[in-house]
């Protein structure tokens, strides 16, 4: 299950709304091993697609970079589905390297719903999981969102 403050939701949202009709994508970052998505990372699609995304190489390299010398990885890979409903695509299953992260779908055609949805992706299967978004997080740990 993957449990999101909902200030992420809305921002994940708003940049989905804001780069439709072409795919928005990005990460949030959480301390290792902690499963508490904290800071939101907005990415470039450099495909500009409005089918299918793709991260800028050298942003993805320096995020991750920034994330490891933190102590967090990606908990939350998300993008948006433009025209289709919020389900993996074979090239979203091709493309999933991180088995750990919480893939994130964010609806942005209202006819395939508005609620987002979230897969475990590993090994070329998908398993979708429930999503609890909550008000406040009861650890003390901030939220960020990173420009």
């Amino acid at each position: 299950m993957l449990t999101i403050h909902a200030k992420l939701v809305e921002a994940m949202i708003a940049q989905a709304r804001k780069d439709h009709p072409i795919e928005t994508c990005g990460v949030i970052a959480g301390l290792e091993g902690s499963n508490l998505p904290l800071r939101l990372i907005p990415m470039r699609n450099v495909a500009r697609s409005e089918t299918f995304f793709e991260f800028d190489p050298q942003q993805q390299l320096q995020v991750w970079r920034t994330m490891e010398a933190r102590g967090e990885e990606p908990i939350v890979i998300y993008h948006s589905h433009t025209g289709t409903q919020a389900y993996p695509s074979r090239t979203d299953v091709k493309h999933a390297t991180e088995p750990r992260s919480h893939y994130v779908i964010i609806p942005t055609d209202a006819r395939h719903g508005e609620e987002i949805r979230s897969f475990r992706i590993a090994d070329g299967m998908v398993t979708e999981e429930r999503v609890r978004i909550l008000e406040s997080y009861k650890t003390g740990w901030e939220l960020a969102m990173v420009a």
